[in-house]
């Protein structure tokens, strides 16, 4: 509750801005990049020691091969403003490889069958690099001294004037920070249940933050990297689906003219995986690729594993026994009371068009920025 920093207020650096930033994920970064067009100030933090958010991506310190742990794709014939974005980046991307037939597992008796493969239309495309290479792009863009990292947002308190903003870090140590706007920029849920808000939030969109589900929560992915991808000189795209798993769904995920990789979403709910350990899964992950694409398989020179449901900047207790769907956009901001006007969610889940995606991020982030208030530009 705020009570309990009052005791420590003595060690608050009161810091003034026009608005807020809560998240560094993308959403977050699209958002301190639209206000620096604007000459608009801002403050923005991070509760995890590094950004990106739901963006992580595993580098190969030898090689400096980049894998996707979370989001992999974006489809720029109906994702326009992400690839416009990437264009003004001038971040290279290359599509998914589907060439070749791809591997079934119908039932858990039942071998693998190899069948013809398909080609997504609009074609998947991937970053080079990995999608932090966008994480990294806009944070060379901004201004450093305007980011704050491990800084874990616990108060946002509504003084009538302005919002007072109080987080710790690491050491416990209390921040205050004062602005006339706060961007969530973080999923809706996790914002409902990690953050107080005084005076309370309307019940209608506590209600239906709460019940967004946040997509990439209960989900968890493996990737297997080799020397080569070994299976497309057998005529397979790498592509798989199982009813067996422990891995449901699989895809090529080799890095041009370097590395070979491959990578699943795992299938077994994440309650479950709670109970497993994490080299027990591994292994399980290996065999599966043994019997889909031969003995090759069954010694990658690097793994990964990211189980999401794991992070607490990601994911809350509702979103681990969740579908892991994608959700409804909920409202984004009050309509009437003491919060209207000065709090407006961007994460991805507020994106109507796009919930959940990467272009929900930037979706949401530019009509939040776009939807300011005019006192912020005063």
């Amino acid at each position: 509750m705020f009570t309990d920093f009052i005791d420590n207020f003595e060690t608050m650096n009161m810091k003034k801005v026009s608005v807020a930033i809560i998240g560094g994920g993308l959403s977050g970064l699209y958002a301190a990049y639209l206000l620096e067009k604007k000459g608009i100030d801002y403050v923005l933090l991070e509760a995890r020691p590094t950004l990106g958010g739901r963006i992580a991506t595993a580098k190969s310190a030898q090689t400096l091969d980049s894998f996707d742990l979370g989001p992999s794709w974006f489809w720029p014939d109906y994702q326009p403003q992400l690839a416009h974005l990437i264009d003004e980046l001038k971040l290279e991307s290359v599509a998914q490889f589907e060439e070749g037939d791809m591997m079934v597992e119908q039932a858990v008796a039942d071998a693998a069958v190899r069948t013809h493969g398909y080609k997504s239309s609009p074609p998947s495309m991937r970053l080079k690099g990995g999608m932090a290479a966008l994480i990294e792009a806009l944070y060379l863009r901004l201004d450093a001294s305007r980011i704050s990292t491990g800084q874990i947002v616990r108060q946002l308190n509504n003084t009538g004037h302005y919002i007072e903003i109080i987080s710790k870090d690491e050491s416990e140590q209390v921040t205050a920070w004062q602005a006339q706007h706060v961007l969530l920029a973080l999923p809706p849920r996790l914002a409902q249940e990690s953050i107080t808000f005084q005076p309370a939030l309307p019940t209608n969109l506590a209600v239906q933050w709460q019940e967004t589900a946040t997509w990439m929560a209960p989900h968890a992915k493996y990737v297997a990297v080799y020397d080569t991808p070994f299976w497309q000189k057998q005529g397979l795209s790498g592509a798989a689906r199982s009813a067996q798993g422990p891995m449901v769904e699989i895809h090529d995920a080799s890095v041009v003219d370097a590395s070979g990789a491959i990578f699943g979403f795992i299938g077994v709910p994440a309650p479950v995986r709670q109970g497993i350990s994490e080299e027990v899964l591994k292994t399980h992950c290996r065999a599966q690729l043994v019997r889909l694409f031969g003995v090759e398989a069954e010694n990658p020179k690097r793994e990964y594993l990211k189980d999401w449901s794991q992070e607490p900047f990601t994911s809350t207790a509702a979103d681990v026994s969740s579908d892991g769907q994608h959700a409804s956009a909920p409202i984004s901001k009050a309509t009437s009371g003491v919060w209207e006007n000065c709090l407006t969610g961007i994460g991805s889940e507020w994106s109507t068009q796009f919930s959940g995606y990467l272009a929900g991020a930037i979706d949401a982030a530019s009509i939040g920025v776009k939807n300011l208030p005019e006192s912020v530009f005063s």
